[in-house]
């Protein structure tokens, strides 16, 4: 045997916060050490915080990464401990994103990434150099290039997220070269589904390259990207380690990595393509990293029910139970990180209008406040189209959860505003039917503006991504606010999500808002769905043509097969009408607020779906 206890720490970093950031990371470092952990594996740009940006191009932004490099190193010299974490160098002209090995007060290594992601919501290749394949080069003393690790327990190899992404990254060289155990710093942002993916990907990782593989993640938001943290050991396809989502953790755990060695010469197809790519190609060089770490303590390790053989007593939740409670653990996240990382608020603050959007606004910012022991208000802001089941349905949430709830009518400053408004236009000319909605929608969004001038509360966007996307949403109203919480979340997934906690919690104000079809109540008996079309249909249409970028007359063939019970005829004006509003609509969206993401589709023009605002669709 040749034992070796690996650790993994998800670190909440913000970004520049380069002394707390390292702060943290140095108390998870004895943490592990304390444990007998001989390497420990951070995430990527743990020093900075990511993702920096344009930050990066500040000179003075990239040197003081050093500085607390050396600090991390100095504060765990006298740690048995390897540490493996990410930081940024500005090198010749060039700026690296690295994994740094450290330990024994020295830093032994960079190791600079080389798939950047310029994709999506990543802009790494405006910003970063790719690190090359035989790379060698000496940054302030210490290599940098594409090096591998001897330490006193194994070869290791270091690479930085996007790396593991790639079935063509640097893994395969590294395994052929040697390495053992490849660490993978990691700053991988959440979208729904991704833990699942994460895990295929290293255990087929780690089985294709016959290694072990341990890999962190980030943990907390930054602006509107949500990092769930976890991470994997994962050993030659079995998993080994998995560490808990969603909050700063570290965890450890034993491998032997004899038998990594061992698989490797049973497997005769890993063997015969290590001698193909030998022959064709050079080895990775090696660096010795001069720390004695102690493993004469460690034992064999064995499942917690003892069995090699049978299945372990924990089971997991349903599809239905992890899908919403990683949605809502996520977003909870990001208000969270938000409201406490800028350091400007006080309180939570949201116009309760007794719909559906607000109410899981409502109930996702009091999954966080309750944990941390913020105040949440609530306004309810009725005009004469507001009607007595919805002030009823807010009230009722508000006294659920126990939040203060405030009754504010808009109803004599709707009448001023429509009075102001129709002297501007002059003698004879009435408001349209639209602006007397919007003149409504912008009073409810100026008053909570100006609560939260007053009181420095956070003043919560609850607008769903579906009737964004169509612009059925007020500029200056229900589209402003400081943070958008649900912006990319689907009507038909804030539907869903309100079923999941009306059966977890039974909650009578879920009950009573969900009793009444929505509608924005701006005008008598308003239907949203009366006004677009069915929300399951709208979100087809969205995730086809925005998401999937199919044509027109494509989405069309898709939605007549997925809704045979709807007329051709009727399918057919409402793929046109979303077509049209969705294209128009793109200049309101790009001026609402930060938006949390999570999926692979949202409508923040600077992360995902980037469309110009003058556009036509002769297309």
């Amino acid at each position: 045997m040749r034992l070796v206890k690996v650790g993994l720490a998800s670190v909440n970093t913000t970004v520049g916060a380069f002394g707390a950031n390292v702060d943290r990371a140095l108390v998870l470092a004895k943490e592990l050490a304390a444990q007998h952990t001989n390497i420990a594996v951070f995430p990527e740009q743990c020093i900075a915080g990511y993702p920096a940006e344009d930050l990066v191009q500040w000179q003075a932004f990239v040197d003081r990464q050093w500085t607390e490099l050396e600090r991390f190193a100095r504060e765990t010299a006298a740690l048995s401990l390897v540490s493996v974490l990410g930081v940024a160098v500005i090198h010749r002209g060039m700026r690296y994103n690295c994994a740094a090995v450290v330990g024994g007060g020295s830093i032994w290594g960079l190791v600079p990434k080389e798939k950047l992601p310029t994709y999506n919501i990543f802009y790494e290749g405006r910003t970063f150099a790719r690190g090359l394949p035989g790379m060698k080069e000496e940054h302030r003393g210490v290599p940098l290039g594409d090096f591998l690790f001897q330490c006193d327990f194994g070869l290791v190899g270091v690479e930085v997220c996007e790396d593991i992404w790639s079935a063509d990254g640097p893994m395969k060289r590294r395994a052929y070269s040697g390495a053992e155990l490849i660490c993978n710093v990691s700053s991988s942002p959440f979208r729904i589904g991704v833990d699942g993916t994460r895990r295929e990907l290293v255990s087929t990782r780690a089985g294709d390259h016959q290694c072990t593989i341990a890999y962190a993640n980030q943990v907390g938001a930054q602006d509107g990207l949500i990092f769930d943290g976890g991470g994997f050991v994962n050993q030659n396809g079995r998993m080994a380690l998995e560490l808990p989502r969603f909050r700063q953790a570290c965890a450890a755990t034993v491998v032997d990595l004899e038998r990594t060695n061992r698989l490797r010469t049973e497997n005769t197809t890993w063997r015969d393509d290590r001698k193909s790519w030998a022959a064709r190609e050079s080895q990775v060089p090696v660096l010795e990293v001069k720390v004695a770490t102690r493993r004469d303590g460690l034992t064999y390790p064995f499942p917690d029910h003892r069995s090699f053989f049978l299945p372990g007593p924990h089971a997991r939740p349903s599809a239905k139970e992890q899908y919403c409670e990683d949605l809502l653990d996520a977003l909870s996240l990001g208000i969270g990180d938000y409201f406490e990382k800028t350091k400007g608020f006080s309180r939570l603050g949201i116009a309760l209008s007794g719909g559906r959007d607000s109410l899981l606004t409502l109930l996702i910012a009091h999954r966080y406040a309750t944990r941390a022991n913020v105040p949440i208000e609530t306004f309810y802001m009725p005009t004469r189209f507001s009607s007595e089941h919805t002030r009823s349905a807010a009230e009722t949430i508000a006294k659920d959860l126990g939040v203060r709830f405030t009754v504010v009518s808009i109803d004599e400053a709707f009448e001023r505003e429509m009075t102001a408004a129709k002297e501007m236009l002059g003698p004879g000319k009435e408001l349209t039917p639209i602006t007397q909605q919007n003149v409504q929608a912008r009073l409810r969004a100026q008053r909570m503006w100006n609560w939260a001038n007053t009181s420095g509360g956070l003043f919560l966007q609850t607008g769903n991504m579906s009737e964004k996307a169509v612009g059925y949403t007020t500029i200056g109203g229900d589209l402003m606010g400081a943070l958008a919480v649900i912006a990319n979340l689907p009507k038909t997934v804030v539907m869903y999500l309100l079923d999941y906690l009306y059966e977890k919690h039974g909650y009578a104000g879920i009950k009573a808002v969900t009793a009444k079809p929505a509608g924005p109540e701006l005008a008598h008996n308003q239907v949203g769905e009366d006004e677009l079309m069915p929300f399951p249909v709208l979100d087809a249409c969205f995730h086809l043509f925005a998401g999937e970028k199919l044509s027109p007359k494509d989405v069309l063939a898709a939605v007549t097969t997925m809704f045979p019970e709807v007329k051709p005829e009727t399918l057919s004006t409402w793929v046109a009408k979303f077509v049209r509003l969705f294209t128009i609509s793109i200049y309101k969206w790009v001026q609402s607020p930060i938006s949390l993401h999570v999926g692979n589709l949202d409508l923040d023009r600077e992360r995902a779906l980037q469309l110009p605002v003058v556009t036509r669709t002769e297309w």
